[in-house]
């Protein structure tokens, strides 16, 4: 990271999502999916305060603080995610038996 005069985000989509977790995938259309949920959260948006990772705002990138202002906002969180925590429709969370 030092190397470069921006963040290369390119670079570390990849790497997450190829490198770390693609060697793990034997589905195509499961890497696509990994990729995808990747770039959706690797970008240079994500350094703006209150960037919101979904449309209700309860996922954002918060202000810059100490460790107590993270682990606050993290207690914050609801204890069971809903589908939209990772750029899904709601319709996600529908099963079948």
């Amino acid at each position: 990271m030092n190397d470069y005069d921006e963040v290369p985000y390119k670079v570390l989509t990849f790497l997450v999502a190829e490198i770390n977790y693609g060697g793990r995938v034997t589905d195509y259309i499961d890497g696509i999916l990994i990729f995808t949920l990747i770039s959706r959260y690797l970008k240079p948006e994500i350094m703006n305060d209150d960037f919101c990772f979904s449309d209700s705002n309860v996922y954002k990138s918060i202000t810059a603080g100490s460790q107590a202002n993270y682990l606050e906002y993290i207690k914050s969180l609801p204890l069971n995610p809903q589908p939209e925590a990772f750029g899904m429709h709601e319709n996600a969370e529908i099963t079948t038996n």
